[in-house]
């Protein structure tokens, strides 16, 4: 080996590194293990399904004095096979954060102030306003006089969030109310 001066600088650069470390004990092995124990030892893990889309991946999420410290793909479950997408990544991240919204807010038409409102009122007002409108716009014949039962003044958008079985039953309710105009996200 021709000994240049770039060479000898490695040399003592990696000489020195070595006899330092060696010098004071330090097995990166154990430190690495150890980083990884810290997170984990004192955790309980609760398997769990991802809430961003439908798709059914699979976390783990690690529980620490009951709060959630982190979240992990399951490499057992079929869909994900252990990895996760950015949002499903992040789901630790949107269960703590301090702007998430945890009760349901309500501004009135023309207000510039929220109310915070209960949900057995946001079901029973959304209730009231499908069948007014739908009383309102509903058509029992067209302009030729065949019979429709349709109304056009409501639209559905089904949501990714929720399973096929979900979905199948909003379209079920859509389609008794007579609603034509039923769409799904992933489609726009």
């Amino acid at each position: 080996m021709k000994l240049s001066r770039r060479n000898l600088l490695k040399l003592a650069g990696v000489g020195s590194t070595a006899a330092l470390v060696g010098n004071l004990g330090f097995k990166v092995s154990t430190a690495a293990a150890e980083n990884f124990k810290l997170r984990t030892t004192t955790a309980r893990e609760y398997p769990s399904v991802c809430c961003f889309c439908s798709g059914g991946c699979g976390v783990i999420a690690q529980v620490v004095d009951g709060k959630l410290a982190f979240v992990d793909g399951d490499p057992d479950n079929p869909s994900n096979k252990g990895t996760l997408c950015s949002k499903g990544a992040a789901v630790r991240q949107s269960h703590d954060n301090e702007q998430r919204v945890t009760q349901l807010l309500y501004r009135a038409p023309g207000s510039a102030k929220w109310e915070i409102r209960t949900w057995e009122w946001a079901i029973n007002r959304i209730a009231n306003l499908i069948k007014k409108t739908r009383d309102e716009s509903f058509e029992l014949t067209n302009d030729k006089g065949d019979i429709v039962s349709r109304t056009d003044a409501i639209a559905s958008l089904g949501s990714s969030i929720i399973g096929n079985e979900d979905l199948y039953l909003v379209s079920k309710l859509m389609r008794c109310l007579g609603v034509t105009h039923i769409e799904h996200q992933a489609r726009i």
